[in-house]
């Protein structure tokens, strides 16, 4: 088989937490609105603007998320270390002839100065698709697995076709990753590698 696994970013393959918090925390100092980074945080998945609805009026969100990306680079890179089994759950994919793909709903170049600074090599990034819209590219390129750990995710890999495999490291509990229809629930990315063999092995060549 042609294998193409994809991958969402943010609490998936990265604990983007302290990093965005950062961010937050620098855009309400520069704005004068206050923003509660730390309830912010426990929201990640879904696009910029549905967070900042939060604390902004509508008409100024265009321009605040802008600007959020715009300081992003500055606060949050640093401090945004990768989750466990990252690395190793890419290698595992190209260990099996296969491709490494991030589908995420973060701004695409934010997304790729993670991947390079913590050194993670996918084979391709695509950015600004969230949920069922992530569908758009994991059927491009073919993935029969997409690896979140958003109900967000779920949806974005059903509607591709594809198999969703979650870890329940990111807002979402376990529970309620299997009432969206996860197929499989690992509890963290280091458990992907054996997985991933098996899956392989069981298909038809």
């Amino acid at each position: 088989m042609n294998l193409t696994v994809g991958f969402d970013l943010d609490m998936t393959l990265i604990d983007s937490r302290p990093g965005i918090k950062a961010a937050y925390q620098a855009l309400a100092a520069e704005t004068g609105t206050f923003i509660d980074a730390d309830a912010a945080i426990t929201r990640l998945g879904p696009p910029l603007d549905e967070e900042l609805a939060h604390w902004f009026p509508k008409a100024r969100i265009p321009a605040v998320a802008d600007r959020y990306r715009e300081i992003y680079p500055t606060h949050a890179i640093a401090p945004t270390p990768a989750m466990p089994g990252a690395r190793e759950a890419i290698d595992a994919v190209r260990a099996l002839g296969g491709r490494a793909i991030v589908v995420t709903a973060k701004h695409e170049p934010n997304a790729r100065l993670h991947l390079a600074h913590l050194g993670i090599e996918p084979d391709a990034v695509i950015g600004w698709l969230w949920a069922e819209a992530k569908a758009d590219a994991l059927r491009e390129y073919g993935a029969q697995v997409y690896v979140g750990d958003h109900v967000g995710d779920v949806r974005g890999a059903r509607t591709a076709g594809a198999l969703s495999v979650v870890v329940p490291t990111g807002p979402c509990p376990e529970a309620e990753l299997r009432e969206a229809g996860a197929d499989v629930v690992l509890p963290d990315l280091t458990a992907l590698p054996q997985w991933l063999a098996q899956y392989v092995a069981a298909q038809p060549v």
